[in-house]
């Protein structure tokens, strides 16, 4: 065999294998048909928080533009072929494809190992509407190239992608218009996120129409037209399709052999990241829903580990991971929103009228909800266990890592109330929520949650 692993992919999943897999001092072979750091690097979260936090400073759009290349310009260089080759990770550039269970082709080099591990990432979805692939479209893959803010950008899709660019391009000074299929915005976060952030959007300008269909789109001399199941067409000089993301498990051979993949795409996994093929694994946006660079990254590395032990122990949790869209009032969950609490669940809530940094810092919209079950031997005892938080405030994503670490410890809820917090910093609004469970704080007591169970 040529090496203990052969990755498939350059983005943060197989970067995390590749790694991951020279700590064990594994040979390992990477395959790229790209420039390494893929997606979250060059189209996804690296541009998206630049050109954020760039319109915040009030810079123009060209100069934005251009602080979006430098800063990918910087990162890219930890992640090129020079530094992965001085790390020990030989990498090959191309498509690669199963040529049989233990053999790769990589546009006529051919690899072969006991261990595979696919990381190919995912790629835009662009939703079968009539007409829409005859009209330019932007999406994450070309939308930070543009060199002129389009005067009205029509934005397919409320999710954390098509929500954080209507606030960039606000900024900096289009008209934007977000479509939504469901009736509201972030329709997988708690209601009360959506109604916060849809009135901060509509207060920079942003029109928002949610619950409407796009029927179909058509080119209308240099603008595109969208026409919608109710109400009438929107006009706009660019669309941005922002509705979801593929899987790139195609043309890779999989099913040659062997290799189950769902009908959506995904490869299937079972929770140590290994396919159906107990000699290969799969990792990051190719394998999960939970489409984030931080998952890649983790299940990467779960993937590599298990891929080179005999016993692969290693399990991915997906009820672990933090989620954040960073518009400027930032939007944190980890976990069930209440919704999906399980039964017997409790909901302690603080709005940020309430909370003295918040109202210091003229910051009074948002709110910390945290979900408590109990657990099923000590049932309520300090406070049971933490199943779930949401967290909206301007620094909410740095807010939820001490929740995130609660759950991933099994920390009772009593220590998030009980840690004595600086006063006043963003976090002890966390303190004061986890307060609730244990009698009034501050007028508040815990709730029984409102779950569909």
């Amino acid at each position: 065999m040529d090496c203990d692993l052969v990755i498939i992919g350059g983005g943060a999943a197989g970067l995390g294998a590749a790694r991951a897999a020279r700590r064990r001092n594994a040979s390992v072979t990477l395959v790229s048909d790209g420039p390494l750091g893929g997606d979250c690097t060059f189209s996804g979260c690296v541009p998206s928080k630049t050109l954020l936090s760039a319109a915040r400073r009030g810079l123009d759009f060209s100069d934005a533009m251009i602080e979006v290349q430098r800063v990918i310009s910087s990162i890219a260089t930890n992640e090129n072929i020079d530094v992965l080759k001085g790390e020990g990770v030989n990498v090959v550039s191309g498509r690669g494809r199963f040529v049989d269970a233990t053999s790769l082709d990589v546009e006529g080099t051919m690899l072969h190992s006991r261990r595979f591990i696919v990381a190919t990432g995912a790629g835009p979805l662009v939703p079968p509407i009539p007409g829409l692939d005859s009209v330019p479209i932007l999406t994450n893959e070309n939308v930070f190239a543009q060199s002129k803010a389009p005067g009205h950008l029509a934005i397919l899709g409320g999710g954390p992608v098509g929500i954080e660019m209507a606030e960039a391009f606000a900024l900096l000074g289009s008209t934007v218009t977000v479509v939504e299929a469901a009736t509201r915005v972030l329709p997988r976060e708690e209601p009360e996120t959506s109604e916060v952030i849809t009135a901060y959007l509509e207060q920079l300008g942003v029109k928002m129409l949610t619950g409407t269909s796009c029927t179909s789109v058509s080119q209308l001399g240099r603008a595109t037209q969208l026409e919608f199941d109710s109400g009438p067409p929107v006009v706009a000089d660019a669309l941005l399709v922002a509705v979801g993301r593929i899987p790139s498990s195609r043309d890779l051979g999989l099913e040659r052999v062997g290799v189950a993949v769902d009908a959506r795409g995904f490869v299937e996994v079972n929770t140590r990241m290994r396919t159906s093929l107990p000699h290969i694994f799969a990792a990051g946006d190719v394998a999960l829903p939970l489409q984030f660079t931080h998952v890649a990254d983790e299940t990467g590395r779960i993937a590599a580990a298990n891929a080179l032990s005999r016993v692969p122990l290693r399990k991915f949790h997906p009820e672990w991971i933090p989620m954040v869209t960073y518009t400027s009032l930032e939007v944190a969950r980890v976990g069930v929103v209440e919704q999906q609490a399980p039964k017997n669940s409790r909901v302690a809530y603080l709005p940020m009228t309430e909370f003295d940094r918040a109202v210091m810092s003229g910051e009074e919209r948002g709110f910390v909800k945290i979900i408590v079950t109990p657990r099923r031997l000590s049932g309520n005892l300090a406070g049971g266990a933490v199943t779930g938080a949401t967290i909206v405030a301007p620094r909410a994503g740095e807010m939820l890592q001490e929740i995130v670490l609660a759950m991933r410890a099994r920390m009772w809820p009593a220590r998030l109330a009980t840690a004595t917090h600086a006063y006043p910093t963003w976090s002890l609004a966390v303190q004061q929520t986890a307060a609730q469970f244990f009698g009034e704080f501050g007028g508040r007591i815990a709730r029984a949650a409102k779950s569909m169970e």
